[in-house]
């Protein structure tokens, strides 16, 4: 199908193309620093990809070529976040959107090029995977700017990096690049700029000509895991993994693997 798109507002945007869905940062002449707006934009782009049943992966990237997104839109902070209580405001549809990301049901993919700043790289943690390209610079200056992270905000982090390499980032709030991100297991797969469109299409191609409904069963569950030992509830990932096994992708994938064919999934 012809690629659409869709605009949520008036810089954050959708495209969609085939089983694919795209969340574009789209304010590239402040390299996609997010504002309040933004996160709003986040939060219903997420809220309405997630329920679109013709759509199997999820692509976030940012507009332009030089960053992913540059942090938070700091020109905001001195009439939306001027304390704890004005701030609690601007959090609450933060919270929201991020929180939209992290349980989107379907395999989420950060592109991720240039800047990846503070929120934006808050953004690119609740992806599934990240595929950075060499250019790609992270850094969360807190500690330069005075601000707090809630713990939530930094879960994500110590989860996939752990104690002591977020402290790292936090303590010293510098710029690192790509090979030490890959290093210290922040992304996934580092590749030459020129190559990031093309290496990030095959991925998302791949993931949506694979079983959706045993992806969405394995993210389930590998999210389950994440959490503390006495938050874990496997009763929807038994759910899921019974649906697997009762699903018409089932008995095709068993087909084709005996007809040594290609399988031609339906998430059915």
């Amino acid at each position: 199908m012809p690629c659409s798109v869709q605009l949520v507002t008036g810089l954050v945007h959708i495209r969609r193309e085939d089983h694919i869905g795209v969340i574009v940062l789209d304010h590239s002449e402040r390299h996609n620093a997010i504002s309040s707006e933004m996160w709003q934009g986040l939060l219903d782009s997420a809220t309405e990809l997630a329920r679109d049943q013709e759509i199997r992966a999820v692509l976030i990237r940012g507009e332009g070529d030089k960053a992913f997104a540059a942090g938070a839109d700091i020109s905001e902070f001195s009439d939306k976040r001027t304390d704890s209580s004005a701030n609690r405001d601007y959090d609450n549809v933060s919270d929201r959107a991020y929180a939209a990301l992290v349980t989107m049901p379907k395999p989420l993919v950060a592109m991720i090029h240039g800047y990846c700043i503070g929120g934006g790289l808050a953004v690119a943690l609740t992806a599934d995977l990240r595929i950075v390209a060499d250019d790609a610079k992270f850094t969360i200056p807190a500690a330069r700017l005075g601000l707090g992270y809630r713990s939530e905000g930094l879960g994500k982090l110590v989860q996939l990096i752990g104690p002591s390499a977020t402290k790292r980032i936090m303590f010293l709030a510098d710029r690192f690049g790509a090979d030490e991100a890959l290093n210290m297991g922040l992304v996934n797969r580092v590749v030459p700029k020129a190559e990031l469109e093309a290496a990030t299409s095959e991925w998302m191609d791949i993931i949506c000509q694979n079983a959706p409904l045993t992806i969405r069963a394995a993210k389930a569950a590998t999210d389950e895991w994440a959490k503390p030992e006495s938050l874990r509830d496997f009763r929807e990932i038994n759910d899921l993994v019974n649906a697997c096994f009762d699903s018409a992708d089932y008995r095709e994938g068993v087909e084709a693997f005996m007809a040594k064919r290609t399988p031609r999934f339906s998430g059915s």
